[in-house]
């Protein structure tokens, strides 16, 4: 290799370990751990770098690579004293993928290779085992053929299968050498059948194919599926190195084994080691769910004296990575082998328990345990679970894989599984006798991953934790019939469509849907909840409309409410009949009746919110959506009046007529029943009434309502309207204050685009203000404010200021007026284009438009607090929970975000990770 010539090739005892994107996450801990004396096989890493090189020019290799990885096999070859390609004393290799971030089975590997006729025959006599080399021989057929000759499993899986069951063996250890070899002869026929040449015999050809089979992986379609799915960016992991490490052997008797192990439990968190192992068997066997395992706590029984080294090995890992890891291990004839580390994919349970103890345990800060969770995994925790005196009974019992529980349709395979959830938002649960990489697409449309094999390593299982979603495994009581789309327990036929639940905390499965009770913080979270809120700037504040609501958002750990709208509070039926009356209304009178109405009904609502909140903050926005909104559509109105008329007709005279008569009751056509009509009176005044209301949609139609009459323009129009809400609001808040109740009430004005409107309507705040404290012989506390959702708005922050004790952005309406899109067509018709094809790289209405909208924005901050320095500023659209969102939002100084209550935890740790990230 010329000084020039880029390198590309590292050897596990001269590879930088915290080289992670340059030699990937699995090659960098082979190096790290090789170089602090932990028992690896020898081996070397090519760079992620060759991967980009390599898919960047047609799939070929950069110059100099192929001559770097035959100097790094002769240096293999001296160190173990083994030859490549030797008939005698044959070396042979595993070749791995390894991205910067961990995507278990995503991507490709094979075991064993360098085997051919001539090494074959080596391994026999070195280790004077004629069936373990056989074994190993079909196997490395059997892998090569599918990833490096993409030879589809199933011609390898029907002769074998076949082979099994006329021997009556159900697990190949079962299978004698000349069943072995009789498979081998098999395999070799499928790949000349399959290929139309004889399985390759050169060694380097065979690495050669590896290693481009494992390079073009990265952009296999499970890996892409995979990296879309998690959001994984290039600058988090671009391409994937190629691992080639000396194979060392858990298949060559019972003095051998092969595992996977966590230095706790990954699924509860709690510091107990937990694994799993096969004895004689490969680790492919293990992740792919083959055969189901033993816990690893029977080694101490079954291998004493390895079980001991295994738990020393798991102290040196966790005490050196400060993290939970996941490692493989081989053992080869006594020989205890760790084959990878990686930081453990645990649910979010897992993670907080983890998070906490290991601060106690001092092995991190509360600073690295409040970085080291994803704050959008916290909504696993408040998923509901299955309710604890719900009288049922377990259908089957499996390994709980990945806890939670979920209810679902069944559905028998992965490309199923898709099909169904384009056409129906039915939840689907994935019922396979064992899970496979190619199978990811399943697992991103099921709620829930339930296998009749495997184990709790197994890749179903790693998966299903990683993604938050319940998981059983190895419920070996379920026969799965993929082909007929059903499975058998016991006598009891499940069909694809029917419906189960499973507990992936008790492994427990159930006919039918179970009933579920809310989710309860635990300790551990509650501790980690309360350091973010000793790190976070921004306060985390929820959008709650009725006192239920805020009680929830308190139990969530919300500081406040940002954001109470008003017209939710009209929506119960003993309140819709008086909202209808005041909009159908034809005089200022009649309307002001219906608000007088109103007015004790709503104060009563603030009073319950207020007192609920003490001594928090509400924002009280005031009437916001067009009043046509309340009312029935045109067309429904229409038909009810043709069902009225035709009822008119067939009556006669005042006899009794049994019928059902739909009178107007509720919003959007909910309609009442009367049984007995006594007179067509009462149908005559049901038709007027109809009439009315039609004539008054139609006097209301508007050609973009959401552009149109709403907001301050309505209470402008209609100021009785707001007069009513701010009545009631600070009769409310003076109710509270003669209680003793500390409140802390804002008047919010939605829509808000000049400073004349938000100085029209403090004009009214001001006067009634007045009136209430002479009436209640107190002066009512609050503050008077605007939102910032119209661009002219944010463009006028100065000016809104001299009027605003504070700003809240509204950028749900804020994103559509930047924007020029209308949301849900934009959703249903080019977003999701837009997004694959990168003209944006987000939807704007889900993660916020940093560059755009967060623009006006920020010049709106400023603006308005260099008219009122520490002006009061928030945001209270559905950004207020995203956690990317919350990062932009504390950037530019905002007070506080206000977001649903079920978010409120995400929110409260995206805003300590916002402060944590400044100042790192």
């Amino acid at each position: 290799m010329t000084n020039e010539q880029k390198k590309y090739v590292y050897s596990f005892t001269e590879g930088d370990g915290k080289a992670r994107q340059l030699l990937g996450g699995k090659g960098a801990n082979l190096c790290e751990m090789t170089q602090i004396g932990l028992n690896v096989p020898p081996g070397y890493t090519i760079t992620t770098e060759a991967c980009l090189s390599y898919l960047e020019n047609d799939n070929t290799y950069p110059d100099g690579l192929m001559q770097e990885v035959r100097e790094q096999m002769i240096a293999l070859e001296k160190l173990t004293g083994k030859g490549f390609g030797d008939a005698h004393n044959p070396l042979l290799v595993s070749v791995r993928s390894g991205s910067a971030m961990s995507m278990p089975g995503m991507m490709d590997t094979i075991l064993n290779l360098g085997m051919n006729s001539d090494t074959l025959q080596g391994e026999i006599e070195q280790t004077g085992d004629e069936r373990f080399a056989y074994d190993a021989y079909r196997r490395f057929i059997q892998l090569f053929g599918k990833v490096a000759l993409g030879i589809d499993d199933e011609y390898f899986d029907e002769p074998f299968e076949a082979i099994k069951k006329r021997e009556g063996v159900k697990e190949d250890v079962g299978l004698s050498t000349d069943n072995l070899k009789e498979i081998a002869t098999l395999f070799l026929e499928v790949v000349h059948a399959q290929t139309g040449r004889a399985f390759p015999e050169d060694p380097y050809e065979q690495l050669d194919l590896a290693i481009k089979a494992v390079l073009g992986s990265w952009s296999g379609k499970r890996a892409v599926d995979y990296r879309r799915e998690f959001n994984i960016t290039p600058d988090q992991a671009n391409g994937t190195a190629v691992n080639i490490c000396t194979m060392v052997f858990g298949n060559r008797g019972d003095d051998c084994a092969t595992g996977v192990a966590f230095t706790r439990n990954p699924g509860t968190g709690e510091n107990v080691f937990y694994g799993e192992y096969l004895v004689n068997a490969q680790g492919e066997d293990v992740v792919a769910g083959i055969r189901t395992p033993k816990p690893i706590a029977q080694m101490a029984d079954e291998m004493p004296d390895l079980y001991r080294q295994l738990e020393e090995l798991r102290s040196k890992l966790e005490n050196h990575y400060s993290e939970i890891q996941d490692f493989e291990f081989t053992i080869e004839k006594g020989i205890l082998y760790c084959l990878q580390t990686r930081n453990g994919k645990m649910n979010t349970q897992a993670m907080v328990r983890t998070s906490v103890e290991l601060v106690e345990e001092g092995l991190i800060t509360k600073d690295q345990a409040l970085m080291r969770i994803a704050p959008e995994s916290l909504e696993q925790m408040l998923f509901p679970r299955l309710d604890p005196n719900a009288n049922v009974s377990a259908l089957a019992t499996g390994l709980p894989a990945s806890p939670g529980a979920a209810c679902g349709h069944v559905v028998f395979d992965a490309d199923r599984a898709v099909a169904l959830k384009k056409t129906s938002d039915k939840p689907l649960i994935l019922l396979r006798e064992e899970t496979k990489p190619e199978d990811i697409h399943g697992f991103f449309v099921s709620e829930a991953i339930l296998t009749s094999r495997g184990g709790k390593t197994s890749h179903a299982a790693v998966v299903a934790r990683g993604m938050g979603k319940p998981c059983v495994a190895g419920a070996d009581g379920i026969e799965v019939d993929v082909m007929a789309r059903r499975a058998h327990i016991g006598e009891v036929v499940i069909k694809e469509g029917d419906i189960i639940t499973l507990d992936g905390t008790s492994g427990n499965v159930y006919l039918g849907a179970v009933a579920t009770v809310e989710a309860e913080f635990s300790d551990e979270l509650k501790t980690l909840l309360s350091w973010a809120d000793e790190r976070a700037q921004l306060k985390v504040m929820a959008n709650a409309d009725i006192p239920e609501d805020a009680e929830r958002a308190l139990k969530y750990g919300a500081m406040g409410i940002g954001l109470c709208r008003t017209e939710r509070m009209f929506n119960a039926a003993d309140r819709l009949p008086i909202v209808l009356e005041m909009i159908v209304s034809d005089t200022l009178e009649q309307r002001q009746d219906a608000l007088d109405k109103l007015l004790p009904i709503q104060r009563q609502d603030f009073i319950e919110l207020f007192s609920t909140m003490s001594p928090r903050p509400v924002t009280v926005r005031l009437l916001d959506p067009p009043i046509h909104e309340f009312l029935p559509s045109e067309n429904q109105l229409i038909d009810d009046l043709v069902q009225l008329k035709h009822l008119k007709d067939t009556m006669r005279g005042s006899e009794v007529l049994t019928a059902t008569l739909s009178l107007l009751s509720g919003q959007n056509g909910t309609m009442t029943s009367i049984q007995q009509l006594a007179d067509s009176s009462l149908v005559d005044e049901a038709i007027e009434k109809k009439e009315a209301i039609l004539k008054k949609v139609r006097a209301l139609f508007e050609v973009n309502p959401m552009l149109g009459h709403r907001g301050v323009r309505l209470g402008i129009t209609f100021p009785e309207i707001y007069a009513m809400q701010i009545r009631a609001v600070l009769e409310a808040a003076c109710e509270c204050q003669k209680a003793g109740i500390e409140v802390h009430p804002e008047i919010m004005i939605p829509q808000v685009c000049t400073s004349e409107e938000l100085r029209n309507i403090k004009v009214h705040v001001e006067n009634i203000r007045l009136a209430v404290e002479e009436e209640q012989g107190i002066a009512p506390v609050f503050k008077f404010g605007s939102m910032m959702e119209v661009v002219r708005a944010c463009m006028r922050a100065e000016q809104l200021a001299e009027e605003a004790e504070f700003f809240s952005f509204g950028t749900n309406d804020l994103t559509q007026a930047t924007f020029s899109f209308s949301r849900e067509d934009a959703e249903n018709k080019f977003l999701p284009m837009y997004n694959e094809a990168g003209i944006l790289q987000d939807n704007p209405f889900e993660v916020l438009d940093a560059n755009g909208v967060g623009k006006i924005m920020e010049l709106a901050v400023n603006w308005g607090r260099g008219v009122k320095p520490g002006m009061k500023i928030g945001i209270c659209g559905e950004h207020g929970g995203h956690p990317a969102s919350i990062g932009f939002c504390h950037s530019i100084g905002l007070t506080y975000v206000s977001c649903s209550g079920p978010r409120v935890p995400i929110a409260r740790l995206a805003a300590a990770q916002a402060a944590l990230q400044e100042t790192a």
